[in-house]
């Protein structure tokens, strides 16, 4: 009765610790075990997944604990106790992980490998990256298994459409592009020649306005949208006199905006 009792309350705490990792995690090389054997303080040891995914024990000899679940080395390790120790109980308990990591590349942040010590989600991570400044969200993904995740990025973070979240898991790769195409560059007779980010719905005279309005010698009826082999010229004079306001064009990622400038 009191084996049973026992066995009952070791199923529990199974459970539990199971639950904090995750039912599914599998022990990868490097993770951190313990193997405790109910009764036989000799063959419980601590020990750390080799690079070739094995570990050590007493008695047991190399036994490959990587790819496998901690409830299913315990399986394992119990057969093989077997030998040894009558009817052995087997727990094994991963107490450091370093097979749950993250992998960022792509150009918009800097390359890295984050270790997971828990669970998150896509946004939390997404604001450890630190500066988004230079990235592309909206061509941004996740591969999984060789598979691409669908993940909307842009909704996500920068629409705070949180029904996009998902739940990050360990091997994912997140590929996260550079947003140099996205660039929109206002060059001429403004105040602040430079370029500025894409944004959805921007128009020509935003792009005016964030590169400090038109100088003193701007011909405000005289500018050329540049995309690609197109030639688009507005007079956007007119559209600040209410006028004409077809030739607020939207704005493409990787337009240039020319301001033509005279004397008079």
């Amino acid at each position: 009765m009191k084996r049973l009792m026992f066995l009952a309350v070791l199923a529990l705490a199974l459970g539990a610790a199971g639950a904090a990792l995750g039912a599914e995690y599998i022990i990868g090389e490097g993770d951190g075990l313990r193997v405790s054997v109910w009764g036989v303080p000799d063959l419980s040891v601590e020990v750390v997944v080799r690079p070739d995914g094995r570990i050590t024990l007493p008695a047991a000899g190399d036994v490959l604990a990587a790819g496998r679940s901690p409830a299913v080395l315990s399986d394992e390790l119990g057969r093989v106790l077997s030998r040894y120790v009558q009817r052995p109980i087997v727990t094994v308990t991963v107490t450091q992980i370093t097979n749950n990591r993250i992998y960022v590349s792509g150009g918009g942040v800097p390359s890295r490998v984050v270790p997971l010590t828990g669970a998150t989600t896509l946004f939390k991570f997404l604001t450890q990256l630190g500066s988004l400044e230079n990235a592309d969200l909206s061509r941004s993904y996740i591969m999984r298994e060789g598979k691409k995740v669908a993940a909307d990025f842009q909704a996500l973070f920068f629409k705070g459409d949180f029904s996009r979240d998902l739940e990050l898991r360990a091997e994912d790769i997140l590929f996260i592009p550079t947003n140099e195409n996205n660039k929109i560059y206002v060059v001429g007779a403004v105040n602040e020649p430079r370029y500025i980010y894409y944004r959805e719905g921007i128009k020509v005279l935003d792009a005016i306005f964030e590169a400090r309005g038109f100088n003193q010698f701007a011909k405000e009826n005289d500018v050329v949208v540049l995309r690609g082999d197109e030639r688009i010229r507005v007079k956007l004079k007119e559209v600040m006199r209410g006028k004409r306001s077809a030739d607020n064009i939207l704005l493409k990622p990787g337009d240039h905006v020319f301001v033509d400038e005279g004397i008079f």
